[in-house]
């Protein structure tokens, strides 16, 4: 399991973009899937906050991360299928893909050519902890369980194209991936 801070943010933001996706359809549980959604967000952006950016010039992105957990809350109050609803998950969207773009055109490949692998995964593990300690306090679990996260997932049967990838979850992709593989 890759554990280098740089493929940990990325894995984070597949996670979200297909919450995103999964919210935007309107499937599956959606007061659930907001929950998981606010609960990631917030542990992901603290984690950068706390243990990656303090390495790099990332004020924008702090700035970024209070502005969308203003709309993560928004979305959290608002009633599913309703116009505020909609319309506070479409900022909230916008606002994230922004950040997202800018960090890993901008921040990230800044953070690469600054530190070496070493470093890379020492700031992925104290990332990987910092989240995971957020997760927990907010009575949420990390999107993972065995050793492989569903980003990971997502990504591999991005690269075997597997069709409906992006509305299956976790173990949805596992089990998709098996038989690809058969």
């Amino acid at each position: 399991m890759a554990t280098d801070v740089i493929t940990l943010i990325t894995q984070d933001h597949r996670t979200v973009e297909s919450l995103f996706d999964r919210l935007k359809k309107g499937e599956g549980d959606t007061k659930a899937t907001v929950a998981e959604l606010h609960a990631l967000l917030v542990a992901h952006a603290r984690a950068e906050e706390d243990r990656v950016y303090p390495g790099i010039d990332a004020h924008h992105g702090v700035e970024e991360h209070k502005e969308a957990e203003v709309l993560l809350d928004a979305l959290v109050r608002a009633t599913p299928g309703t116009p505020e609803f909609r319309s506070t998950l479409e900022k909230l969207v916008e606002s994230v893909q922004h950040h997202v773009e800018e960090e890993e055109s901008d921040l990230l490949p800044q953070l690469r050519k600054s530190a070496d692998d070493k470093r890379l995964q020492e700031l992925g593990r104290a990332f990987q902890e910092r989240r995971n300690a957020e997760l927990k306090a907010l009575g949420a679990t990390a999107p993972t369980t065995g050793d492989t996260t569903k980003a990971e997932l997502y990504e591999q049967a991005q690269r075997a194209d597997i069709p409906g990838r992006s509305q299956m979850d976790k173990e949805e992709l596992a089990k998709a991936l098996k038989r690809a593989d058969s």
